[in-house]
């Protein structure tokens, strides 16, 4: 038993021994190759400690917490990288985006420049998501886009900006009626106003009420209401602005139910309709409880508020739309109302009565201004005894509206585009679009006096557009007004700015019985009608889309190509007026948006 146990122990020994061995040959086989030499003996106790002490460190704390604080480490750099990438859309500014600075020709670099700050604006866009607490619309009438591209040019040319062109959000807007494809200003503006597309002349009714049907329009049913009954139903101060008659097809729409757009007064309504009970729009704005309710009416409009005016060269009566004839005296019924209700409120009828108008506690302000439309902007007396600017006309509105915590929707019309359009006069409708630029940028400047910028929708808009075209190629920086070539045809001569249709705008010269040859005119002439396609008795209007410009509360909802209608819904939302007021639906969906 002894020899064999001893046996085993030596067998032991000697595989244990040949084991280190082998080993330490390996070892100092390794030394010697990466040494260049023989390599050194070690012990056999040293070999065992240090093969023992790599063993060890693997299997010591020390080392586990350094490998589990690397993987930790490297988890969260891929993590961050991840996150930089998803993200990389969300960069606060251009100061953190690293771009090539490369040695450019003159001719390049000036376009790489201008790329480049607006990429920087693009990039400082914010999303202002607060509920509005006020809305200012601005409606061009007529202001389609060539309309637009031509004003600029006017007045900066190729490379400026209109001021809401610089507004960080923009849409278009398809302007088609609920039976025509190219509509009037009284169903477009049903649409922007009320949410509703209605029929071509119809107003604050919907699609169930055919043009001229007075029946139709008295059935409640088929009524819209407008953002302006809708805000003042939320206790709101609301008013309207417009240099055009304060009956007309755009304004009427606010506060107005009419079969057709033509019942101003009661000139051009049949007897039939005023026999049912039909109100014209004059009466319906200073008798029925949305335009009684207004806060501020200005604009013109005067034969239609009161009989038989008498017009003056200075300010002459509208001969295309009829007169009031029946004894009525709206203005003094209005300042009536307003005496019995006992609030604060003045009648003003010219310059300087809007400058000295206190408005510090005024409630309700009726300005009429002219017996018609206001004079064309450029032709307007600034005297005292004139009539007030767009401008003017806007900044006493909000000061009257500014008067109360409530908040307040305005809506300000630039209608005479639209007049001087239908008379085929480009430059003056050119001008009137600057007249409005004035106006917004009266509106910019009051809101940052206020500062009311980030609590306030701002809009910019157009009901329609008109058949204004843009031709040949004239070199940049040429006059807007001025000739783009000749025909290759008929070599005559033809201007930059020509309409699809227009009065008198086909010029034949009769002896030639060619086109009238437009260099023998003066085409800069506040008075010169550009040629025209088709002749008829008036420039008609254009069916494109339209744009829609935004900035201030909400105005990243206007983001793509949209119906007329949504404008109404958009404000509502912002607002929570209307169907959101109160609603669960505004809830959930400020929910989804947080304010």
């Amino acid at each position: 038993m002894s020899s064999t146990g001893t046996d085993s122990t030596k067998l032991g020994n000697d595989v244990g021994l040949i084991e280190v061995q082998l080993d330490s040959l390996d070892s100092a086989h390794t030394f010697a190759a990466s040494n260049g030499g023989t390599p050194r003996g070690k012990t056999q106790r040293e070999q065992q400690q240090q093969q023992q002490q790599q063993k060890n460190v693997f299997k010591s704390k020390v080392f586990i917490i350094a490998v589990t604080f690397s993987s930790v480490l490297m988890i969260a750099m891929c993590i961050g990288f991840l996150v930089h990438y998803e993200f990389a859309g969300d960069v606060a500014d251009m100061e953190h985006v690293d771009y090539w600075q490369v040695n450019l020709p003159p001719e390049q670099k000036v376009w790489y420049d201008r790329g480049i700050a607006e990429l920087r604006l693009a990039l400082n866009r914010q999303l202002n998501r607060r509920r509005a607490k006020n809305v200012i619309l601005f409606v061009g009438d007529g202001m389609g886009p060539n309309t637009v591209t031509a004003a600029r040019i006017y007045a900066y040319k190729e490379e400026g900006l209109l001021s809401w062109e610089r507004f960080p959000h923009m849409g278009l807007l398809k302007t088609y009626c609920a039976d025509k494809q190219v509509p009037d200003s009284f169903s477009t503006a049903t649409a922007l106003f009320g949410g509703v597309k209605s029929n071509y002349e119809t107003g604050g009714v919907d699609s169930a009420v055919p043009l001229g049907n007075c029946s139709a329009s008295l059935n409640e049913a088929n009524h819209v209401q407008s953002i302006i009954n809708w805000a003042q139903l939320d206790g709101m101060r609301t008013g309207f602005v417009t240099n055009t008659r304060v009956t007309h097809a755009t304004p009427a729409a606010l506060y107005a139910h009419v079969a057709d757009r033509r019942w101003e007064c009661e000139a051009r309504m049949p007897q039939e309709a005023q026999q049912l009970g039909c109100l014209d729009i004059a009466r319906q704005l200073v008798q029925l409880p949305t335009g009684r309710q207004l806060n501020v009416i200005m604009g013109g409009g005067r034969q239609m508020l009161v009989s038989n005016v008498s017009g003056t060269v200075a300010d002459p009566l509208d001969t295309w739309s009829g007169q009031s004839a029946d004894g009525r005296n709206l203005i003094e019924d209005w300042r009536r109302y307003k005496t019995e209700q006992g609030v604060s409120h003045a009648v003003v009828q010219n310059n300087g009565e809007l400058q000295k108008l206190n408005t510090a506690n005024m409630d309700y302000v009726l300005g009429i201004f002219a017996n018609g439309h206001l004079k064309y902007d450029h032709e307007r007396d600034a005297s005292e005894a004139g009539m007030p600017s767009l401008a003017n006309m806007t900044r006493k509105a909000l000061q009257v509206l500014g008067n109360s915590d409530t908040g307040y929707l305005l809506v300000v019309e630039a209608g005479l585009i639209d007049q001087a359009h239908h008379r085929g006069k480009a430059r003056k409708a050119l001008s009137e679009v600057l007249a409005l630029n004035e106006a917004v940028e009266t509106v910019q400047q009051y809101l940052k006096e206020k500062e009311q910028l980030d609590e306030t929708l701002l809009i910019v808009t157009a009901d329609h557009s008109h058949s204004l075209t843009i031709n040949g190629h004239p070199a940049r920086g040429a006059n807007i007004l001025g000739l783009a070539g000749k025909s290759k045809t008929e070599q005559t001569p033809y201007t930059t700015l020509t309409y699809g249709t227009s009065y008198k705008g086909f010029q034949v010269n009769a002896e030639q019985l060619q086109r009238q040859d437009p260099s023998l005119d003066d085409t800069t002439d506040w008075e010169y009608s550009q040629q025209a396609a088709i002749n008829t008795d008036e420039n008609l209007h254009g069916g494109s889309d339209v744009t829609i410009h935004a900035q201030g509360a909400m105005s990243y909802l206007f983001h793509g190509v949209h119906e007329q209608s949504y404008v109404a819904h958009v404000i509502s939302y912002a607002l929570r007026i209307g169907r959101f007021r109160d609603s669960t639906i505004a809830e959930s969906l400020a929910e989804l948006m947080p304010l």
